[in-house]
């Protein structure tokens, strides 16, 4: 059976100041979602799943469905807010979604594969998807995962801060741990954030960092679940907190329930977390078509 790929595009997109998911930043009008289904498409996955709002609906379907029939099967799953543990208390304001880690978990009834996760709004590129497409085939133990990796200097913004998942890797390319790290400044030596301690923390620059680009077994839903339900027990009154992937595979890590392999790519990783980043992700995506990485029209 083919892996599945799972697009998160259920962000509200709040820096980016508009739907930035279904922005087109291709020369027939592309989004950076066209440029990762096909690359999917390419690298063997089956299907594609989309984790969208439910405003979002008919702008999605209007979009990839009748473009992409007949040459990937395709699913989507709305992320919710009342899509919550029986019983659970959560704040009535909340407009905000539950974060990644509940995303993934909304699919639980759409996926009985092994799959992969990416993000709408970043570009990852072909030899990425292939990394994480052949780790999905190949690897047999269903509790072990993987991530592929990029260095934190080729994944900043010029135009204001993003958060990255920082991995901590040992010498058998395992994942130790991984910290969320919040407003991440680029800087002339590498880059800074707020520390916890109210301080700051600098980093080089080589540091390797999750872009959301998971490998996940379907037993991971059973982990998510737990995770989620301690989540709102704890938070779900909060109108703004989030359970992020890296937080949740963190503390599975430590418990010692599941492995995860970092696998590194060596592709150009851009996004567009500003409006701001848009002529960049055009400009490259410009150049890849001179050089005959994509076609001139993506869907012909």
């Amino acid at each position: 059976m083919k892996p599945t790929l799972l697009v998160l595009a259920a962000g509200m997109g709040s820096r980016y100041g508009g739907n930035k998911q279904l922005d087109e930043v291709g020369p027939s009008g592309e989004t950076i979602i066209d440029y990762s289904i096909y690359d999917a498409i390419r690298a063997g996955f089956g299907k594609i799943v989309f984790i969208i709002r439910r405003d979002l609906e008919a702008q999605v379907k209007e979009r990839f469905f009748e473009k992409l029939k007949n040459k990937i099967e395709l699913d989507y799953v709305f992320q919710e807010l009342t899509n919550v543990p029986e019983g659970s208390i959560i704040a009535p304001d909340r407009v905000k979604p539950w974060g990644t880690s509940h995303a993934v978990l909304v699919a639980e009834n759409n996926i009985r594969e092994p799959f992969g996760i990416i993000n709408a709004d970043d570009f990852y590129g072909y030899d990425s998807l292939k990394i994480l497409h052949d780790f999905l085939v190949n690897d047999k133990d269903p509790d072990t995962y993987c991530i592929v990796g990029y260095k934190l200097g080729n994944t900043l913004s010029d135009h204001g801060y993003v958060n990255r998942g920082v991995c901590n890797v040992d010498s058998d390319g395992l994942l130790q741990n991984i910290v969320e790290v919040l407003k991440i400044e680029k800087t002339d030596s590498g880059a800074k954030a707020p520390a916890p301690d109210g301080g700051e923390q600098l980093f080089t620059g080589s540091e390797v960092v999750s872009m959301n680009l998971f490998g996940f077994k379907p037993g991971c839903f059973n982990i998510l679940k737990e995770d989620f339900r301690n989540f709102i027990d704890e938070h779900g009154k909060d109108t703004r907190s989030e359970l992020l992937i890296p937080n949740t595979l963190d503390r599975y890590i430590r418990k010692g329930d599941i492995r995860i392999k970092v696998l590194m790519s060596n592709d150009r990783w851009f996004g567009v977390t500003y409006r701001e980043d848009k002529p960049y992700v055009v400009e490259n995506i410009r150049k890849m078509v001179q050089e005959g990485v994509y076609p001139e029209k993506i869907y012909q």
